[in-house]
């Protein structure tokens, strides 16, 4: 089983442009969407539509049309009651799969609310195989939570995955080894905030061949008690850096329609393959599959097992 926590959810409404957005102009919607969302819900619903057990916690109540939704598709969950309605997020996509992201803040929760969240996570956890702690934190949550979490959870049989920004994932870091979780997934952006390290950079050496830079600088996180990084760098794939080695993965041609969710879908990948016992470059390749896979699908569609194709993603070692 796979508990994923999204503290601050959302409905994610994704409206598709016929052309490129021009700021004042008049644009009319070629298609619009709304899903449930927040990064852990969408592990959840990957997770979910690939047949295994999933379990998102999440604040909420039994009003709230985000999970009346989640229960309308099946997605199995627990919630915190609190007061309020999910957030809602807008995407706008343009037709070269340029992905533009308006998010409201999220409510507030006091630490009565956190408390309550933290008990529903620790139970979860009892029976679960992966933990994920994925997302932004609501207002009212210290920007330390994500690394008081993984101290708590430690004490779990489960593994721990982390999927975050900004000033919560620098928190976490400054608490390394002993906030350090299994897994750890940046971007280019976020391994950049880790390292110190250009992000551009990250993503350009890549995709010219050469991902030893975001290979190295995976490797300062793992040198620092994080078991493995999964790094990913947009077109150029991903890195999966281990204390036994590091590996990259490019993924196969596709048309790109929207950025949404291929980060949290990358995630889901690895943790489908680790949990049927695969390898470091299996779990790499199941990872980029399903990145790829979100990309090109619209709006704020998630790929299932079916749409992804894990053997035409090429996998070379780094260093060993």
């Amino acid at each position: 089983m796979i508990v994923t926590l999204t503290a601050n959810p959302s409905i994610d409404r994704t409206v598709a442009l016929t052309e490129a957005l021009q700021r004042g102009a008049l644009h009319r919607a070629q298609a619009a969407t709304s899903h449930p969302g927040g990064k852990g819900i969408n592990v959840s619903r990957v997770v979910s539509a690939a047949g295994v057990r999933s379990v998102a916690v999440l604040p909420g109540n039994l009003e709230d049309p985000l999970l009346l939704t989640l229960t309308e598709l099946g997605i199995e969950h627990r919630h915190v009651d609190v007061a309020g309605h999910a957030r809602t997020n807008l995407t706008i996509t343009e037709p070269d799969g340029t992905t533009t992201k308006i998010n409201e803040s999220g409510n507030l929760l006091g630490a009565a609310d956190l408390a309550r969240l933290e008990r529903v996570l620790s139970e979860a956890a009892a029976t679960a195989h992966w933990v994920v702690l994925s997302g932004s934190l609501p207002p009212g949550a210290p920007v330390t939570w994500y690394a008081d979490l993984v101290v708590m959870l430690a004490l779990s049989p489960a593994r721990i995955a982390v999927d975050s920004s900004d000033g919560p994932l620098r928190a976490l870091a400054a608490r390394f080894p002993i906030s350090a979780p299994h897994l750890l997934k940046p971007n280019a952006d976020e391994l950049a905030q880790l390292t110190g390290i250009d992000a551009d950079e990250l993503e350009r050496s890549a995709a010219h061949g050469d991902p030893t830079l975001a290979a190295k600088a995976g490797r300062t996180l793992v040198d620092r008690g994080v078991d493995t990084v999964l790094a990913t760098l947009g077109s150029a794939g991903a890195v999966l850096i281990t204390s036994n080695g590091a590996w990259h993965g490019a993924p196969p041609p596709i048309t790109p329609r929207s950025t949404v969710g291929a980060g949290d879908s990358s995630l889901a990948g690895y943790l489908l393959a680790h949990i049927d016992g695969d390898g470091p470059e299996e779990c790499l390749r199941h990872a980029i599959a399903y990145g790829a896979a979100a990309a090109a699908l619209p709006g704020t569609a998630l790929p299932t097992r079916h749409d992804t194709d894990p053997a035409s993603v090429s996998i070379t070692q780094i260093f060993g």
